[in-house]
């Protein structure tokens, strides 16, 4: 947790690489007048706006590296390039971590939509994010082959990977359960089986966390934002990130309709999936796994460090989960074992 000290520091260090961003005429001459700190993600990054008279920057800290590039800046230049709606990025010097990016402000689609007046105001919120997500989906890999983003699979592994990581800091973290080898065994068996289905089929290029936090709403537009995880997997996996968001529920009759459009649109034009029904059985398989590994994300966050904002989507989530789990005979067991760890504990 930062300390209020190292803040300070922080807000020194930034006002002299934005003083030199300036001198080296990467932005227009103005005066600094303010530095404020904003609350981050749930990344290691950390965020500050800087004021002046008439404008305002923001300012990401991430690690600081020798490399001359990193995946932001390079998966934000094939954004670009590929019209999709990214921050611009005016300066940056990675060997000290800055990133000097435009200010897109404080609404992001989630506060958006949780200001809307009705289920039509929100399905056009949502079919302007489909706009976005089928751009991402569109970009030719071919293009990129020596860019490691095309490199990067959710496979079998990447994929399971994420079930254990839930097991740990879900389960046996904020759970607190001890996972006896028989259980683990349930679960593990249960998940590959759904994972490997789910690796056995065409792939796309994928944003890896689009969802209703990660897309910024500004002047009637909507900006796309953390995508340096991007990778190829498979098409529902941002689809499923977007619909079935754990901190917004979407109305019954708009997501039925967006998933309809995203089976017209995209995945049947493209011929990514045999039939409808395989496309809707491959959604909810991967919103099993994808709940799965958000449910981890939130008691992770919660462990490292002491950030109680997402706790509260852990009940919807579960229950999700739980539901989806439902439809399905074969993974009785994998739902039985869940809900046991889940209530008793």
């Amino acid at each position: 947790m930062t300390t209020d000290a190292q803040i300070k520091t922080e807000k020194l260090f930034i006002d002299s690489l934005v003083s030199r961003s300036i001198e080296a005429k990467k932005i227009s001459t103005g005066t600094i007048e303010d530095i404020t700190r904003l609350t981050g993600d749930a990344s290691s990054r950390r965020y500050y706006r800087v004021f002046r008279q008439k404008d305002c920057f923001v300012v990401c800290l991430q690690q600081p590296s020798e490399n001359k590039t990193d995946d932001f800046l390079n998966i934000q230049s094939i954004y670009e390039k590929n019209n999709i709606r990214v921050p611009k990025i005016f300066d940056y010097d990675l060997s000290k971590g800055y990133l000097l990016e435009e200010d897109l402000g404080d609404i992001t689609l989630l506060k958006e939509l949780s200001g809307l007046g009705s289920q039509k105001e929100e399905l056009k919120q949502y079919n302007l994010a489909l706009e976005s997500l089928f751009k991402i989906q569109s970009i030719k890999r071919d293009d990129y082959v020596n860019e490691s983003f095309t490199k990067r699979y959710f496979d079998i592994d990447k994929l399971m990977w994420e079930v254990e990581f839930t097991v740990k800091h879900l389960i046996e973290g904020f759970l607190k359960a001890d996972v006896g080898p028989t259980e683990k065994k349930v679960i593990i068996n249960g998940f590959r089986k759904i994972c490997k289905k789910l690796t056995e089929q065409k792939m796309v290029v994928t944003h890896r966390d689009f969802h209703s936090r990660n897309i910024m709403s500004s002047q009637g537009e909507q900006i796309i934002i953390d995508f340096q995880d991007t990778r190829i997997g498979l098409p529902q996996y941002d689809l499923v990130s977007l619909l079935e968001d754990c901190y917004y529920k979407i109305s019954p009759k708009n997501k039925m309709t967006l998933k309809e459009q995203y089976w017209t649109e995209f995945v049947k034009k493209k011929s990514l999936q045999e039939s409808e029904e395989e496309y809707l059985y491959l959604y909810e398989l991967m919103t099993i796994q994808r709940t799965f590994k958000a449910l981890g994300s939130f008691g992770y966050i919660y462990a490292l460090r002491g950030d109680s904002r997402y706790l509260k989507y852990i009940g919807y989530s579960f229950e999700k989960l739980r539901n989806l789990l439902f439809n399905y005979e074969e993974f009785s067991n994998l739902r039985k074992v869940l809900s046991e760890y889940y209530y008793e504990s």
